[in-house]
């Protein structure tokens, strides 16, 4: 397994690593618009490094109403590493702390790579809803809701 940094980005402005992490896609296609150089970027953000200090992956997380959205980008050349996996559990982790409910993506229409995307996330136990989300308890909510 390889090593790697889960780093808080704060504040999260746009930036050339995440750029290079996306190689090329359209942020827009992520719903993140088309941001500049600096431009801030709203919700929280973590960077991901390897052991070489490159930044290997970003986590995003946008909670609101008990429940947070996700948003899970992988250079590359990192993918089908396991760091996507790393990047969704600290996301979960997050959400538990912080008492949310649901984990949720949309893979949108414009998204270069969706039946792949879909499928690693119903793997990791996201439900498609009618709506075309996809939902996922946040493991401490199920203990929570329990009792």
């Amino acid at each position: 397994m390889d090593t790697w940094d889960w780093i808080p980005e704060t504040p999260a402005t746009w930036d050339d690593r995440k750029r290079r992490v996306l190689d090329g896609l359209d942020p827009a296609s992520f719903g993140l618009g088309r941001p500049g150089d600096g431009d801030p970027l709203g919700d929280e953000w973590w960077r991901v490094e390897d052991a070489d200090g490159t930044t290997v992956a970003y986590g995003r997380l946008d909670g609101s109403w008990g429940d947070a959205e996700i948003l899970v980008l992988v250079a590359p050349a990192a993918r089908h590493s396991g760091v996507g996996s790393f990047v969704l559990e600290r996301l979960e982790a997050e959400a538990g702390r912080r008492r949310l409910n649901y984990l949720y993506n949309v893979v949108p229409h414009g998204h270069p790579d969706p039946e792949p995307v879909t499928g690693w996330l119903t793997a990791r136990g996201f439900v498609r809803n009618d709506t075309g989300e996809l939902r996922k308890q946040v493991p401490s909510a199920a203990v929570r809701n329990r009792g």
